[in-house]
């Protein structure tokens, strides 16, 4: 069997996933600016008509990404131990976004140090950082033994998401510094900030 005729066995979703991912990467690597649909099929390995079956353009195939990250953001909620202290409440979550970020750092490059693709794709980097902060705003909320004064919560939510994003763009300019390492320095950071002390 010819490898074209093994492509052409793959059903849909995981071909799909194939090119979302190839396209992660090279916009990761390359801005959207950077990235063209031609250089996206050769890395996932299938024709450009095959990836138009999947995705109608460059800027759907990006927004595509962009709306996985977003739609993904809420989930690290559900990891957070009902019990446990502060601190190990937030290590629950931090190591699990840390695992997610690991198999996902296009998505922080894609959202934080790429400029292209124009007002839409600019309004929609915008819709998920909104909704990154919604969702911190939500763990802190959702421990009690926290005590944030209402109105804090969502710039302390702002404070956490983009001192978070910028360390994910450190962490991948220094790949020798552990997740571990990382998980310790957030967990200090957190429970400092919503310590019931502070």
């Amino acid at each position: 069997m010819s490898a074209v005729e093994e492509r052409r066995r793959l059903p849909l979703a995981e071909r799909r996933e194939l090119i979302t991912e190839a396209a992660g990467r090279l916009f990761g690597e390359r801005g959207y600016d950077g990235t063209r649909l031609d250089d996206i099929a050769a890395a996932a390995g299938v024709t450009k008509p095959v990836l138009y079956r999947h995705f109608d353009s460059k800027r759907d195939l990006y927004l595509a990404l962009l709306a996985r990250h977003r739609d993904d953001l809420p989930t690290f909620v559900g990891v957070m131990p009902d019990g446990g202290t502060l601190g190990e409440r937030l290590r629950a979550v931090l190591e699990d976004w840390l695992e997610y970020v690991e198999t996902h750092s296009y998505a922080w490059q894609m959202l934080f140090r790429d400029t292209g693709g124009g007002p839409d794709v600019r309004a929609f980097r915008r819709e998920v950082h909104a909704r990154a902060r919604e969702v911190l705003a939500g763990i802190i909320r959702a421990l009690e033994d926290a005590r944030i004064p209402p109105e804090e919560i969502e710039p302390l939510a702002e404070l956490m998401s983009m001192g978070m994003a910028a360390l994910v763009l450190w962490w991948m300019d220094n790949p020798g510094t552990s997740r571990a390492t990382l998980v310790d320095a957030m967990t200090r950071v957190w429970t400092g900030l919503l310590s019931a002390d502070g």
